[in-house]
């Protein structure tokens, strides 16, 4: 996968005289960010009645808390709807996929979870067939393992991450925001001390 920045527009914000930004967007539901001297580390998401707060240090740059209030919103999505697909799910999910995208020419012979994937998300063996996703996709938004299975389904057509391979994802509308949902993931993963939720 060719790298990229993790998506810096995030959901429209207005400052109020408190200083906390608060998200009015449709897709998100109502936001509230607040900023606190005395957080130094950790970004925190937690529902209070209609709305959720995000809980960000100061110092973040604006950027930064728009990527953050994505990743903690997706996060809390995926937390609150574990559906977690059986084997039998994922090939459908998977012929689906094929069908809508990649005009049904990928099929693969086997589509399941495995447990041995901690360094990627998905993996591929055109010659046999089979697909593998990695489990800890599970509980994360349905539009981030689609993305995940479409990729590992495109394999099956194109072997490599040439311009063909990139050209058969561009039909997925949903590709830049999965992926960047996957680097917020990684990139937290790699600073133990912000873990994905904590109320201090």
């Amino acid at each position: 996968m060719p790298a990229d920045p993790l998506n810096s527009a995030g959901p429209p914000q207005r400052i109020t005289p408190a200083g906390r930004a608060v998200v009015d967007a449709e897709q998100y539901g109502r936001v509230e960010v607040r900023r606190s001297a005395r957080r130094r580390r950790t970004v925190s998401a937690y529902r209070e009645g209609d709305r959720t707060i995000v809980l960000i240090p100061a110092r973040m740059t604006a950027d930064e808390e728009s990527r953050w209030v994505t990743v903690m919103l997706d996060k809390l999505a995926a937390q609150e709807d574990r559906r977690i697909l059986g084997e039998d799910q994922l090939e459908d999910r998977a012929a689906e996929l094929s069908r809508r995208y990649l005009q049904g020419r990928a099929r693969p012979d086997s589509v399941r979870w495995v447990t041995n994937q901690n360094a990627r998300w998905g993996s591929c063996t055109p010659a046999l067939g089979s697909i593998r996703l990695s489990h800890r996709l599970q509980g994360m938004p349905e539009y981030v393992i689609d993305y995940v299975l479409l990729h590992e389904l495109a394999h099956l057509l194109v072997p490599g991450h040439g311009p063909a391979f990139w050209r058969l994802l561009d039909a997925y509308p949903r590709t830049e925001r999965a992926r960047g949902f996957l680097e917020g993931v990684v990139a937290a993963e790699r600073l133990p001390y912000l873990p994905w939720l904590r109320r201090d």
